[in-house]
């Protein structure tokens, strides 16, 4: 029998009918037997300010680190702004970050993914989030990626992922993300 491993997904975009999102919870479907899926909102995390860090950590904040400590990986997914990721998640990796000697991220294993409009598919984005990643010493799954391109056209009036292609390659993702987990677990 297979171990159970929980991810907490955690998409960069704010937007309600977000594509990044609704890879997610395309995701949350199309999850290995083995696998649960919580999607966490970022809506409520404030701004990362130090002096409030000092007089203690606001409440959403303290919720996030701790789903983050309970989960065995990290399933991100976001767009693409300005050859980056979102400033909505810049800001939580930071106060997930903090203080360092005890953060949630060290060793964390994750993987990231994205959809954009265009054609670059969030290539860019995916990249600098790494180097955020590898500075907070978390422990990210190179391949496969999943870069969804032209992303109107891969999901339906609904929101649901429609592209075959893409569902497949999602499965074939998701797989490798357990198999990652599962691996660095047993570090």
């Amino acid at each position: 029998m297979s171990a159970n491993i929980k991810v907490l997904a955690i998409s960069g975009s704010l937007r309600l009918k977000s594509y990044n999102t609704a890879l997610l919870e395309s995701a949350k479907v199309l999850r290995p037997e083995n696998m649960e899926i919580e999607i966490f909102s970022l809506k409520d995390i404030p701004l990362y300010n130090e002096d409030v860090e000092k007089e203690g950590f606001p409440e959403s904040v303290k919720i996030f680190k701790d789903k983050i400590a309970k989960s065995d990986s990290l399933l991100i997914a976001s767009p693409e702004y300005n050859y980056s990721f979102t400033g909505v998640l810049k800001n939580a990796i930071d106060w997930a970050s903090r203080p360092a000697s005890d953060s949630p991220l060290k060793k964390k294993p994750y993987a990231i993914m994205g959809v954009s409009g265009g054609n670059s598919g969030t290539i860019r984005s995916q990249m600098h989030f790494r180097q955020v990643a590898l500075f907070n010493d978390m422990a990210g799954m190179n391949k496969p990626e999943v870069y969804v391109t032209n992303g109107k056209s891969k999901f339906n009036e609904k929101n649901e992922l429609t592209d075959e292609p893409t569902i497949l390659h999602l499965r074939k993702f998701l797989t490798a993300l357990y198999d990652w987990t599962l691996l660095n677990k047993s570090r």
